[in-house]
């Protein structure tokens, strides 16, 4: 038997981050993987889903020429060779996490991992040990009883982004970050595209203002939004497929080539043994303290697995404190109320905080701040206008309480206010900050001089 100090379960953005960052504090580690290094997010969602959507944004600047002064002939795009450079991409990152692995010297065993008692693992028949066993398996596509998945009219997010052919007409089901990326990049090469939505409004978890901004902009673009509507069932019978769709007007019957289901995720937490070692699961959670040690000890789980935020920088970020605790360094519990989100459609979408209507909900007096882009030297120059910053503080304290993006590059905008807020930054210590001109990110001066009356663009 192979024995080690630690051992991560998945080698996803939490597993990988955490092997390493175990390897750099001296413990022998290994990292066991059933498929590809670097998970879901390098292999099928954060990276190749962002070179799909550079693809989709350089053929909208191709069939914009004109509006630079350019003039281009017959722009046109080739999906096969768009799904080449994803799949591309795709597999550079994961052989970059390869090198990473043997750079920092960690084991890498190939296969299923199944947790057994007494810290041990069996992969298909061969058992490891360690002192410590960090679970990060992450999640896949959630299957709605009303919409099964049969991997070719109706797919999930993996199918999404490797079909062998470009559908005429897609219904996307769901309004997340994974729905509305897909469906900006379907539409932006031809695709008829509509997107169906349970919650009266897309993006829902967004403020209510960059909601409607990205409707608005999606409909601008051609997408058919439908909001407070429900797929009960489908029939992949004929050449295509049909949704039943129940709206607040009544039923209708969609068709398309092919339904996107993207209602969010479900955990892999099944057949690897969690029953066996007698570790707790809340649903389909893995139940873990601040930091990230479960019900057993030696036994600990981070990422998607567990009730936080499934996201990649959330699982890297739990990665690492759990095995810093674990080398008895001193560390603070994540701040989840300072987690940023991304969404990578065109506009863009970043986020951090409380929005408007949660502040007021939690009894804050608020002010309230907002620069569109349209007033922006740099997005004028740049041909991309639409969309504003949105900021919210503390009227008492000047609390940096939220802010709220839509519009080009703002996911890269996003770190000056969750390093602001984790540094309790006041909306005054930001107006005196002085921000490059012109650049994008100037914007988020300009809606906090906007929140305290003192902007001057607008």
């Amino acid at each position: 038997m192979s024995k080690y100090d630690i051992i991560v379960l998945g080698s996803g953005p939490g597993g990988y981050v955490t092997a390493i960052r175990a390897s750099q504090l001296g413990f022998k580690t290994a990292v066991i993987e059933k498929e590809n290094l670097g998970g879901v997010c390098l292999n099928w969602g954060c990276i190749p889903t962002k070179a799909l959507l550079k693809s989709a944004q350089v053929f909208e600047y191709l069939k914009h020429a004109e509006d630079y002064g350019l003039k281009v002939k017959d722009a046109n795009h080739d999906f096969d060779a768009v799904v080449k450079r994803s799949r591309g991409v795709a597999e550079g990152m994961s052989k970059g996490v390869q090198f990473l692995m043997k750079k920092n010297k960690i084991d890498v065993i190939d296969g299923f991992g199944k947790l057994k008692p007494g810290k041990k693992i069996d992969v298909d028949g061969k058992e490891y040990s360690a002192d410590h066993i960090v679970i990060a398996t992450g999640a896949r596509s959630r299957e709605l009883p009303s919409l099964p998945q049969d991997g070719e009219k109706v797919i999930g997010y993996r199918e999404a982004m490797s079909l062998k052919k470009q559908p005429k007409k897609m219904i996307v089901v769901g309004s997340g970050a994974i729905g509305v990326e897909f469906a900006y990049f379907y539409n932006s090469i031809g695709t008829e595209v509509t997107i169906v939505e349970y919650l009266p409004n897309i993006v829902p978890v967004e403020d209510e203002e960059v909601s409607k901004q990205l409707e608005r902009s999606f409909k601008k673009s051609g997408i058919n939004i439908m909001t407070s509507a429900e797929v009960t069932s489908v029939d992949t019978s004929g050449k295509g497929v049909k949704a039943n769709v129940k709206t607040q007007k009544g039923e209708e019957v969609l068709e398309a080539d092919i339904i996107l289901s993207a209602v969010g995720i479900k955990t892999n937490i099944e057949n690897i043994g969690l029953e066996d070692v007698g570790i707790v699961v809340d649903r389909d959670k893995i139940l873990v303290n601040d930091y990230y040690q479960t019900n057993i000890p030696g036994y600990y789980a981070i990422g998607d697995v567990t009730p936080g935020q499934a996201l990649a920088h959330v699982a890297s970020a739990e990665g690492i404190l759990c095995v810093e605790k674990i080398a008895g360094h001193h560390v603070e519990p994540i701040d989840y109320g300072n987690i940023p989100g991304c969404t990578y459609c065109s506009p863009e979408i970043a986020s951090v905080g409380l929005t408007e209507k949660q502040a007021k909900e939690k009894g804050f007096d608020i002010k309230v701040g907002k620069f569109p882009f349209s007033a922006s030297g740099k997005a004028s120059a740049g041909g991309n206008k639409e969309g504003f910053v949105k900021v919210i503080f503390d009227a008492k304290y000047g609390e940096w309480l939220g802010c709220h993006m839509i519009g080009a590059g703002v996911t890269d905008m996003i770190a000056e206010a969750v390093l602001g807020r984790k540094l309790e930054t006041t909306g005054h210590e930001v107006l005196k900050a002085v921000h490059p001109h012109p650049t994008m990110s100037e914007a988020v001066m300009e809606a906090v001089a906007a929140a305290y009356d003192e902007v001057i663009h607008i």
